[in-house]
């Protein structure tokens, strides 16, 4: 059975390689709701920052994002290991979180109904949204998730490398003075070390339902 667009505001948040992008999308895709990964700015915040070695990094970062189309995003590698290991460090700097803060306030005034996918997205970018998911795994389920979704990009990488970086990246994330990862009071656990893709989205669709039944 096809669902009706709603107009709802969800947001999804979690470590690395939790699911949250793959449930963001699903949820969104189910609803025909606009989509917004905001580890995919930072990613290609990183990936910029690499490419054309700006002498003002929080001047360049800020004309980019001005003329972004984020649609194009997905044309680009944005999952090197590289990219990760920078994206995590900018994700620390207040100035870069601000701008794309920036970003994803004006992608949220544009569509009545969204989904925004990262790691404040319920606590600091989007705390009214009506919808909260927090999504977690164990880091063995997780470590096999990316490592699996690397080699499938052609990268010369082993298992416990990618252990290493998935724990260190959520000590990381956790840990940083500003937006740290954490979970909102309301958001409701989707554990994906559980739940296979269709459990997940059983959830989620359960959860949305009940809120979108409740908000009339």
């Amino acid at each position: 059975m096809k669902s009706k667009k709603i107009n709802l505001k969800i947001t999804c948040d979690g470590g690395a390689a939790t699911g949250k992008s793959t449930g963001a999308k699903m949820i969104a895709r189910k609803y025909h709701l606009a989509f917004l990964s905001s580890g995919l700015l930072y990613r290609y915040a990183s990936y910029i920052i690499f490419k054309n070695n700006p002498k003002n990094v929080i001047f360049f970062i800020k004309k980019k994002f001005k003329t972004l189309d984020y649609k194009k995003l997905s044309k680009i590698n944005l999952h090197s290991p590289k990219i990760s290991d920078g994206s995590a460090k900018i994700a620390k700097i207040l100035a870069i979180r601000n701008i794309l803060k920036k970003y994803q306030k004006n992608f949220i005034k544009k569509y009545k109904g969204c989904v925004l996918e990262g790691r404040d997205a319920s606590t600091k970018v989007l705390p009214q949204s009506d919808v909260k998911f927090f999504f977690k795994c164990n880091l063995d389920v997780a470590s096999r998730r990316r490592y699996l979704e690397l080699k499938k990009r052609n990268l010369k990488i082993n298992f416990k490398d990618v252990k290493k970086a998935l724990k260190l990246r959520n000590i990381s994330d956790k840990k940083r003075r500003h937006s740290p990862l954490k979970k909102h009071k309301n958001a409701v656990v989707v554990d994906t070390g559980k739940l296979n893709k269709q459990a997940m989205l059983k959830k989620m669709i359960k959860t949305v339902e009940r809120i979108k039944n409740n908000n009339g």
